[in-house]
């Protein structure tokens, strides 16, 4: 690791530089997988190694440079590995052993020791024990699975692949995981990496990353006037997780969320590869396996686990919080034996097949509990579509579930450059108006995105909390208005941010054209005074110049 100190704004350019440049021609969005993997692995074994030393296990000779490592690999080598495995993973849901150990690959690496097949021995080992704890074991399998050892664009043979592997390891081995305050800041390094995969992977950064400025608006809309006591938690559920970014956000919103064990995550994600990204992304921000719940599944096809039991009787998970931003408009299917569903059941029509939006809005909405807060990404067409969105969309608002809509600026998504709204619902709400807030035009240009500054996120969450009309930027509108437009949100009907133009001076506007006329015509009277001057050379230019001082007079 680099003995240089350095803020984490250097860490991270300097980071990103060198990832481009290994990169080569692979896809960012596949060598994010290759960079982030390693990283993670690092963080864990470092992480066994804090716990070794915290609990001294075993003795280690520090006068003679002898490193937590050594020791490790020393006393197995006496007393066998299993045990020292065994206790690792109990305690940690994972363990590795001495001679997979990132000290010991960086080890190999410096000393040119590493065989091509060393790399997935690593990851098979790894695999091996994260069964050794049983409640860690669905944490922890298969979590480097998307690390494709053998793509032939790392090399064209295995000693070739093996040493651009070898690159990833010292370049994550270089990066100094805390700044100059000595403050960890692995975490935001993550975050940082994956917003610059995303950003570098064109329509399919969309898929796994939700900007941090829109999670910071979700997050502070749903963690609003929540106080947790010390002793519970918080529940909070992204059913399409992505990243984890999203929920990561919710913790940090949350007043008291720092707390160890303040919250409980629950998630799902239908991309494998995103999936193991999300794993990653919340152990590296400190949480620990026993509090996050994560799947692997189609959300709309497979409900969260606690669903209906073997006598057919549905015990739903309910949720203090739900936060999504699922894919836009997405194909689905809407088979009418899901109309059996309890999800989709109350609202007598299924989303279209091709347009999967409010088929997403009600499954969130049936896991919010009773005092909670969901808040949704969607692209504006759910606010006027017709047919069988407009029938749940009018059951939504006549149950009184709807309490907000805020249209964001278009360009904020990578991969997609429409403008997009957030819903936000609550099955306990004091009143049956609905806030609409325009906050399409506040916003800053950066690159190829635009960016919600710090401002415009603190704009639309007091403006939403003090729930009052703001001209051209917020209408609290009651449940008469959204009746007589028949259930039509479209912001514009209820916002009107018309900007009338400025009254027209009649008298001045004659002025100054009568005073341009005069300046035209006294132009034109000295081109003619000039050419009156100049005499044609003969007859034919002499008779030239004569038609055209007649036309110009």
């Amino acid at each position: 690791m680099s003995e240089d100190v350095q803020t984490i704004q250097q860490i991270e350019s300097k980071l990103w530089a060198m990832a481009n440049e290994l990169r080569g021609s692979m896809d960012a969005s596949e060598y994010k997988n290759y960079i982030l993997a390693f990283m993670f692995y690092r963080f864990l074994s470092e992480n066994q190694e804090k716990y070794l030393q915290d609990s001294e296990i075993f003795d280690i000779d520090e006068a003679n440079g002898e490193t937590i490592n050594d020791a490790y690999l020393k006393a197995t080598e006496v007393d066998g590995v299993a045990d020292y495995l065994e206790d690792i993973s109990q305690r940690l849901g994972y363990a590795i052993k001495p001679e997979d150990t990132w000290a010991t690959l960086v080890g190999k690496v410096m000393n040119g020791e590493v065989a091509p097949s060393d790399y997935q021995t690593i990851f098979d080992d790894f695999n091996s024990n994260s069964e050794l704890n049983r409640d860690a074991a669905s944490d922890f399998r298969g979590v480097f699975d998307d690390v494709n050892l053998g793509d032939s664009r790392l090399g064209n043979t295995t000693t070739s692949r093996a040493k651009s592997l070898n690159k990833v390891v010292t370049l994550v081995n270089e990066i100094s995981y805390t700044d100059e305050s000595g403050h960890d800041i692995l975490g935001d390094i993550y975050e940082y990496l994956i917003g610059q995969f995303a950003a570098n992977a064109g329509k399919k950064g969309g898929e796994f990353y939700t900007p941090h400025e829109v999670s910071q608006v979700l997050a502070k809309l749903v963690t609003h006037g929540v106080e947790v006591p010390d002793n519970e938690q918080f529940s909070v559920y992204d059913p399409t997780m992505g990243s984890g970014s999203l929920l990561l956000t919710v913790q940090q919103e949350l007043p008291g969320g720092k707390r160890e064990g303040a919250v409980s995550f629950y998630g799902q994600e239908l991309s494998t590869t995103t999936y193991n990204l999300a794993r990653m992304n919340l152990m590296m921000r400190g949480v620990e396996y026993s509090n996050m719940s994560l799947n692997n599944a189609d959300t709309l096809e497979v409900d969260w686990p606690d669903g209906p039991d073997s006598q057919g009787i549905d015990h739903p998970r309910m949720f203090d919080a739900v936060v999504a931003n699922p894919p836009y408009s997405a194909d689905w299917d809407n088979n009418e034996r899901k109309l059996k569903d309890p999800r989709f059941s109350d609202y007598g029509k299924l989303a279209p097949s091709s347009k999967a939006d409010y088929a997403f809005v009600l499954h969130s909405l049936y896991h919010l509990n009773e005092q909670g807060t969901m808040a949704i990404v969607l692209p504006h067409g759910v606010l006027f579509r017709g047919a069988a969105e407009g029938k749940i969309r009018e059951a939504l608002i006549k149950k009184n579930y709807l309490d907000g809509v805020i249209g964001l600026p278009a360009n904020l998504f990578y991969g997609t450059s429409i403008p997009t709204t957030v819903l936000v619902f609550k099955k306990n709400k004091a009143s049956r108006d609905i806030m609409f807030i325009d906050a399409s035009s506040d916003f800053e240009k950066d690159k190829n995105q635009n960016r919600l500054r710090a401002e415009d996120i603190n704009k639309i969450a007091k403006t939403y909390f003090d729930r009052k009309d703001v001209e051209k930027y917020a209408h609290v509108a009651t449940l008469k208005e959204v009746e007589d437009n028949e259930y039509n949100l479209n912001i514009p009907r209820y916002v009107d941010t018309f900007e009338e133009e400025p009254p027209v001076d009649v008298v001045a506007l004659k002025d100054d054209y009568l005073a341009a006329e005069k300046e035209s015509n006294d132009l034109q009277a000295q081109v003619v005074a000039d050419l009156e001057k100049l005499v044609g050379k003969d007859d034919a230019a002499a008779k030239d110049l004569a038609a055209l001082i007649e036309a110009l007079k």
